[in-house]
């Protein structure tokens, strides 16, 4: 089958849909279909992925990494695209992304699909505040609606964002795949490597957090996390690898509380080194957002066999379902950090979770993923008949 994916946003560009769309990509060629992408331009990169297609992008004034495809530059693409003759158009993000693909699918008279990867509904209220409640629910509600109306099959992370869609009166077919994983590469990191080039101590307990530093990731609850710990472990340290708007605040509200040696800001790290390196080096994975779809970093550290306490919340409820691997955390930051210490406190329960945790992550595989994505979009190009489309999580 030959895909044409579509994204207002990628790689340099970090962030969770990259990540989904990397990983979808490379799982359905690897089981021999062909899948470009068409993303903004970026701008000089050392290397390109095959397959990629950029067009011209202007810069978003007010979120500088973001970019929105120009409409002079889809028009210059525009024959080349219809020449390639796909079976199937995949919008990945509800921008430019979405009204150019249904307008190409409709041209080319092939099937839509689009991925509904962001809870917009949470994260309205942290950036757009003086809009009223009301006003924005009721928005987020009609564009999503209008938005999976214009495809024919709406592909969502979790089960929890398919009853949302569901309780938004969304009634086109949705299927629940979540992003999967190639697990190997996880257990590859040299902790004591990484450990050594920040001079950080063996004698330590890390926590890692890997995200953006954005308002809707409930960072500040980490911080009371570790104010809560420290008393019963003074070594302690919270390391935040990532970046976003939110930095500043949380760099100077660490510093107000007295915890600047126990919280470390390391920045973007690259996730085929760094990061990796990041997950062996750590004891235990913590996750305050109560807004994630799914949670890839999630995954990401189960696959590298670190232990994850997490607010069960949306995606993220589907992965601690079974407390393989995990606990739940809290939003109360006295009870998030009571499991954060059992654990660390504990080498035998700590053990046993970290081989849980790898156990879990290879039951979400990106080739498992893969082969449900291809089975969906196949019900839709009329090549299998259709089917059961609300499928759960992967089941033990």
């Amino acid at each position: 089958m030959r895909i044409l994916m579509i994204s207002d946003t990628y790689f340099p560009r970090v962030s969770g849909v990259a990540s989904s769309i990397r990983s979808f990509r490379t799982g359905l060629a690897r089981l021999g279909h062909e899948v470009d992408l068409l993303i903004p331009d970026y701008g000089p990169q050392e290397t390109i992925e095959t397959g990629i297609l950029q067009t011209s992008a202007w810069q978003v004034f007010f979120y500088p990494e973001e970019r929105l495809m120009t409409p002079l530059g889809l028009l210059r693409l525009h024959r080349h695209l219809r020449q390639r003759r796909y079976d199937l158009i995949h919008i990945q993000t509800p921008f430019v992304a979405h009204f150019y693909g249904t307008y190409l699918a409709q041209r080319l008279q092939i099937p839509a699909v689009t991925s509904y990867h962001t809870y917009f509904e949470a994260y309205m209220g942290h950036y757009y505040p003086w809009i009223p409640a009301p006003l924005r629910r009721r928005l987020i509600h009609w564009i999503s609606r209008r938005q999976c109306h214009a495809v024919d099959g709406v592909i969502v992370p979790s089960m929890a964002m398919a009853e949302i869609l569901w309780s938004y009166g969304v009634n086109t077919p949705i299927q629940v795949i979540p992003t999967g994983i190639d697990t190997a590469p996880f257990a590859s990191g040299d902790g004591a490597a990484f450990r050594a080039s920040r001079d950080i101590g063996p004698e330590r307990r890390i926590l890692l957090y890997a995200g953006r530093i954005a308002p809707e990731k409930n960072i500040p609850l980490l911080l009371d996390v570790v104010q809560r710990l420290r008393p019963a472990l003074p070594e302690v340290l919270l390391l935040l690898a990532g970046d976003g708007p939110a930095r500043p605040a949380l760099e100077a509200q660490s510093a107000q509380r007295g915890l600047t040696g126990a919280v470390r800001f390391l920045g973007y790290l690259d996730r085929e080194s760094a990061l990796r390196d990041a997950y062996q080096a750590a004891d235990l994975f913590v996750f305050a957002s109560q807004t994630e779809t799914q949670g890839m970093v999630l995954l990401e550290a189960l696959a590298a066999g670190l232990p994850v306490v997490a607010i069960p919340a949306l995606g993220a409820a589907d992965l601690l379902a079974d407390q393989q691997g995990s606990r739940s955390g809290s939003a109360n930051p006295d009870e998030f950090a009571a499991q954060c210490l059992n654990i660390l406190r504990d080498p035998e329960l700590r053990a046993r979770l970290a081989a849980e945790a790898r156990e879990l992550a290879g039951r979400w595989s990106q080739e498992a993923m893969s082969q449900r994505l291809i089975h969906f979009y196949a019900t839709l190009t009329g090549d299998v008949p259709i089917s059961d489309l609300r499928v759960r999580q992967p089941s033990a």
